[in-house]
C-alpha cells in the first residue's frame, strides 16, 4: 500500500500539471480567454505563402500577418488577420487593437 506522502505528492503534481495546462490554453492559445482592447502602433505586416496540399477553389493561398507594439517600449506582437486588414493597414498607423488570447479580433484606426 502507498503511503501518505506518495499519495499526496502525486496527487500536488496532478494538480500541478492541470494548473499550468490551464494557464498555457488561456495565456498562450487564447482558449477562454477575454476579449481585451489595447491602443497599438503598426510595426510591420507580412504576406506568407502557404503550402495546401488539397488547394480547393476560392481557398487563399496566403497568410497575413500584422506585428504591433503596445506605446513605445511596450510588448511586440503578432497577429494572423484577414485579407482585408492587411491590405487597409500600414506601418505607422495607430489604433486600438481588440484580441482574444492569440486571436486578432478587430483593428480601429485612429485618424
Amino acid at each position: 500500500m502507498l503511503s501518505p506522502l506518495f499519495a499526496t505528492v502525486g496527487l500536488l503534481a496532478i494538480l500541478a500539471g492541470g494548473l499550468c495546462w490551464h494557464i498555457y490554453a488561456k495565456h498562450s492559445r487564447g482558449l477562454n480567454a477575454p476579449e481585451q482592447t489595447v491602443n497599438v502602433t503598426i510595426l510591420d505586416k507580412q504576406s506568407i505563402d502557404v503550402e495546401i496540399a488539397h488547394q480547393q477553389v476560392g481557398q487563399d493561398t496566403q497568410e497575413y500577418w500584422i506585428y504591433v507594439q503596445k506605446g513605445h517600449f511596450g510588448p511586440k506582437r503578432e497577429f494572423q488577420v484577414a485579407m482585408h486588414y492587411y491590405q487597409a493597414l500600414t506601418p505607422g498607423d495607430k489604433g486600438a487593437l481588440t484580441y482574444r488570447g492569440d486571436q486578432f479580433v478587430h483593428f480601429a484606426l485612429q485618424r
